[in-house]
């Protein structure tokens, strides 16, 4: 149990790394009111509890994320053969993978001939090690934003803000973003729950649809539900994340531009193929 000390020491430890400010993504978090629910776009995997659609919700300028084309899911190393053709019927060519070597090696996805698959591994480490923002600056915030939202899993509250800051991240969610937009068929991307590191791209991409803050949200904390559990994502984690966009890079347009440098005609070509009017 973390006593007082330990707690007044990490709160002076963030003051002095400049950590210990107002945290817009908490002040100004989303109005998280129920939104209109969206029918089941997808069938559920026997296999695969967190599979599920990406596509039918509204976007704030009154167009629709297009059904069928991108899927977001937990491991896929456990389909059974229904699975497996499910993927299939549904135009799937592409799984991109999230995890770490370890998780790959130790549970390879079991994939149907036909659907390619390519990895983005957000914890790869071959690239080099750098962040966008100061790594202890970052690890006293998320500590800092732990304690005082009474995060469940303090480690998570670390997590979520390196997932923004992280070079192998960023490069992973560029990978990702580029291989859904060059995709012809449906893309499916996951990580082992399914929730966190897949839980930021799906955000991540809904949000460059122009997908309201409180619909992001919704599709994120569905997790709890798809999973059965009620501690699987807390919603602080997410404004972790997007407030690091903003403390790393100003704003999201210049987070997608600058951290995951992706260019204008990407953008442009996941717009194009994922939103219908």
């Amino acid at each position: 149990m973390r006593t007082p000390r330990t707690s007044a020491v990490l709160l002076g430890a963030a003051l002095l790394a400049g950590a210990l400010t107002a945290p817009p993504a908490l002040a100004d978090a989303p109005d998280r009111a129920p939104v209109a629910a969206r029918p089941a776009l997808a069938p559920r995997l026997d296999t695969a509890s967190n599979f599920r659609d990406l596509g039918g919700y509204a976007t704030a300028d009154g167009r629709r994320v297009r059904p069928g084309v991108v899927y977001r899911s937990n491991s896929l190393a456990h389909l059974s053969a229904a699975d497996q053709q499910t993927l299939l019927g549904l135009g799937i060519t592409l799984d991109v993978d999230l995890r770490n070597y370890r998780e790959r090696s130790d549970d390879p996805d079991l994939l149907p001939a036909g659907i390619a698959y390519k990895v983005a591994d957000v914890e790869d480490l071959t690239h080099g090690i750098s962040f966008a923002n100061p790594a202890l600056g970052s690890l006293l915030y998320g500590f800092l934003i732990g304690l005082v939202t009474g995060s469940s899993n303090l480690g998570q509250s670390i997590a979520y803000p390196f997932m923004v800051d992280f070079s192998g991240a960023s490069r992973a969610y560029h990978d990702l973003l580029t291989s859904i937009a060059a995709n012809p068929g449906a893309t499916v991307f996951h990580c082992t729950a399914g929730k966190d590191r897949t839980g930021w791209g799906a955000a991540v991409l809904l949000t460059i649809l122009g997908v309201p803050k409180a619909t992001v949200y919704q599709d994120y904390m569905a997790s709890n539900t798809y999973l059965g559990r009620t501690d699987a994502v807390e919603s602080a984690w997410l404004d972790e994340a997007f407030h690091e966009v903003d403390r790393a890079y100003g704003s999201f347009d210049g987070y997608v531009r600058d951290g995951l440098k992706l260019s204008d005609a990407t953008v442009a070509a996941l717009r194009a193929r994922l939103l219908t009017a």
